[in-house]
Order: structure tokens, then C-alpha cells, then sequence
């Protein structure tokens, strides 16, 4: 569908905007690129951009410092953006939707892909939120902020451009963006790749206890909470460990997992062509893309692995 995002706003004087919880480069990267695109056409109307605290890493990202993360009571707003996620995902924002006069809901996930507003601009083909969010934007009123911002949800939801969801017209959007002058190859490293010390710790130790099963073909590793104490980390500082897992010869669904209360784990999914993870993620009540997907789940860690094995070895037998 069309959607002319400033005429949709045209008379709106209140607008919020929102994304997912735990959010990550492509949420932020697309809430932000959203609230400065109506902040800097819209003179009349407040911008209000809802999110839990992002990591520090996106902290050059125009409007970063705007961010509420206490998520306060609110009058009603005329309209509302729900990025990157359907309305159930934006957890404690999910009430500014009470009495909102417009929703509208930008995504790209395939278990949304009806859309949760009374305007969707939702393609489960497109490789990130901020790719649509490229496309609804008026080109002649891209500058260099608002490139910085979609190129940053980019690149963290391709991978920097290594996941099968990166076509050649998001290369070519790409190309577009960093005409604008920014330093791209500094933002990839110091967002994507940089690690601190106690990450890389982290990231060691979890790949030390990993554990192949299923004739090698799957791995999983978990980091319970005690561990989480003795280095002093938080799930920010997980980034990257199912990836580095995915990338061990041989692999093709690698899980990583992290205790978030008594029996109960946040679960992250990569795998190939031979495994759509968001099947196995619906399954359990989470969602995500065909490659990369995630849930919450509860029992111990090895009730996880068992229940999660049991859907992966339905598609590698198929």
C-alpha cells in the first residue's frame, strides 16, 4: 500500500512513537529516523519517541538523547508508530494505544504480517524496518541524520549485508545513504563488531560450554544467572553470541540462551536454509524471520533444549 507518512500526520499535534522491547539497531535505528523525519516537517506537533533504554552504542543517532524509557502516563495521542513489531511486543508502551487516534504500524516480520494498526506497512520480504521506513520517506528531504539513522537499522538486521534477506535493491538503498557523507565503516565497527572486554569474556565463556547435538548439526549454549552476576553483564552484552555460534563449520541452527528468572530463558534462533527459525520461535509464542528468531521460554535449560529439539528435527527430517 502508499502511505504518505506527513500527510497521515498532517493534523496531528500529539504523535508517539515505539518499537519492541530489548530494542535493537533496526528498532532504534528506525523509531529514531521516524521522529526526526516528522520533527523536522511537522513544526506544529510534539514528538514523542517511547523505547526501553537502547544500548549506548546508538547514542550519535539523532534524537537518541529524546528517548523516554520510563514510560510515563499520557494523554491520548492523535497518532501512534509501532515499529519494527506488532502492538503485543511493545510491552509497557503498549498502552499509548488506548485512545490513540491512529495507529500505524511499520514492520517487516513475518509473524506480523497482517499489521497490528488501522494503517500497515508491513513486507516480510524486506530485510528491516528501516528499509520501509526508506522507502515512505520523501527522498528530497533525506539528509545526513536521517540517513545515518535507517543506514544503522540496515545494517544490524542484515548482518551488514550477509543475510539472505539483502537484495540488490537494498544495496542500492544503501549505496543511496552513505552518499550522504557519514562514516559508515566507523558506525558498522563501533555498533556491529566492537566488542567490550567483559563481552568478549562473556562470549568466550559461552562458546567454551557450547554443546553440539543432533549429529553435530545443531549447537547450543546458555548463561544462567549466576554467571551473569560474576561477570557483571546484562542481555546487552550477549550481541553477537548466537551469531558466532551459527558461524561454526557444520552448523546449521545454533540456539543461545540466558536465564531471566527461575526457570525461565530468552532463547535465540540462526540457522540456514534447512531451518526457519520463526517457526520454531511460533511455536513457543515468540516470532522473528525465517534465519533469525527468538522466544521466551520456561522449564529448565535442558526441558528447553529438548522442546525446542523436538520442532527443529521435524524440518531437518522433512
Amino acid at each position: 500500500m502508499e502511505l504518505d507518512l506527513l500527510k497521515e500526520c498532517a493534523d496531528a499535534r500529539r504523535i508517539a512513537v515505539t518499537g519492541h522491547q530489548k530494542p535493537d539497531g533496526d528498532c532504534v535505528g528506525a523509531c529514531l529516523a521516524i521522529w526526526y523525519y516528522l520533527k523536522n516537517n511537522l513544526k506544529d506537533a510534539e514528538i514523542f519517541t517511547f523505547l526501553e533504554e537502547p544500548d549506548p552504542v546508538f547514542a550519535e543517532l539523532a534524537g537518541f538523547d529524546e528517548i523516554i524509557t520510563d514510560f510515563p502516563e499520557e494523554a491520548p495521542f492523535d497518532v501512534l508508530f509501532i515499529l519494527d513489531c506488532n502492538l503485543e511486543r511493545t510491552g509497557l508502551a503498549a498502552k499509548y494505544a488506548n485512545g490513540a487516534g491512529k495507529i500505524i504500524n511499520v514492520d517487516h516480520h513475518v509473524t506480523n504480517a497482517n499489521g497490528c494498526g488501522d494503517l500497515n506497512y508491513v513486507n516480510p520480504k524486506v530485510g528491516s524496518a528501516c528499509e520501509l521506513i526508506y522507502d515512505l520517506v520523501d527522498k528530497e528531504r533525506l539528509d545526513v541524520e536521517l540517513a545515518k539513522s535507517i543506514y544503522v537499522g540496515m545494517v544490524h538486521d542484515t548482518g551488514v549485508f550477509q543475510y539472505e534477506n539483502t537484495t540488490p535493491e537494498t544495496m542500492r538503498k544503501a549505496a543511496h545513504l552513505i552518499s550522504f557523507g557519514f562514516d559508515f565503516y566507523r558506525i558498522i565497527q563501533e555498533t556491529f563488531y566492537q566488542k567490550t572486554y567483559v563481552q568478549a569474556q562473556i562470549m568466550g565463556r559461552a562458546l567454551m560450554e557450547s554443546v553440539r547435538f543432533m549429529d553435530g548439526r545443531c549447537i547450543v549454549s546458555v548463561i544462567d544467572r549466576r554467571t551473569m552476576d560474576f561477570y557483571g553483564v546484562t542481555n546487552r552484552d550477549f550481541e553477537g553470541i548466537v551469531n558466532q555460534l551459527r558461524n561454526i563449520k557444520g552448523i546449521c541452527c545454533a540456539i543461545f540462551m540466558y536465564e531471566t528468572d527461575t526457570l525461565e530463558f530468552k532463547v535465540s534462533l540462526r540457522t540456514d536454509q534447512s531451518v526457519d527459525a520463526a517457526k520454531v520461535a511460533a511455536y513457543f509464542g515468540g516470532g522473528g524471520h525465517a534465519r533469525a528468531a527468538g522466544c521466551t521460554m520456561k522449564g529448565t535449560f535442558y526441558d528447553c533444549v529438548n522442546n525446542l529439539s523436538a520442532e527443529i528435527e521435524k524440518q531437518l527430517e522433512a
